[in-house]
């Protein structure tokens, strides 16, 4: 697992796989009940497996613990 933090935009990245290939994720599933300002999208290949997890409002979203050990994206 490897998380990718861009602070100027405020977004965070998991992803769940060592590598992920352009145009692997075929699909982008939203999830309801995040909160205020925030979004978490789950993007899956074509088979239905989870590559990675994005979230809008990381800084609200996700403890700063996490945030400050991720890259600089």
């Amino acid at each position: 697992m490897h998380i990718e933090y861009d602070s100027e935009n405020d977004t965070a990245y998991v992803s769940l796989v060592a590598h992920i290939a352009d145009g692997a994720a075929v699909r982008q599933i939203a999830v309801d009940g995040v909160g205020a300002g925030a979004g978490v999208f789950l993007d899956v290949d074509a088979s239905g497996r989870l590559l990675g997890i994005e979230v809008i409002g990381a800084g609200g979203a996700l403890p700063a613990e996490v945030l400050k050990r991720a890259s600089a994206g």
